[in-house]
């Protein structure tokens, strides 16, 4: 059974850079319901925009909370 954790993420394009560089390679984050979770920050190139990564999104995890999907849910 996947599991679906919403997160909120706001990062500005010259954070960004950073993971591009590889000087940061890890996203930390909270989820909706007040959790805080870790993930590789390759995941968002999918996601990123003009300004960078705002908005709530959608993290689809699998059973051995492997990474399936993302997706933007609200725009901030």
């Amino acid at each position: 059974m996947h599991q679906r954790l919403h997160i909120v993420l706001n990062i500005s394009p010259q954070k960004l850079f950073y993971y591009y560089q590889g000087v940061a390679s890890t996203i930390v984050t909270k989820t909706t319901d007040g959790r805080i979770i870790r993930f590789p920050a390759k995941i968002l190139r999918s996601v990123v925009q003009a300004d960078g990564v705002r908005g709530i999104f959608e993290l689809v995890l699998d059973e051995n909370h492997k990474f399936v999907s993302i997706t933007r849910v609200r725009a901030a």
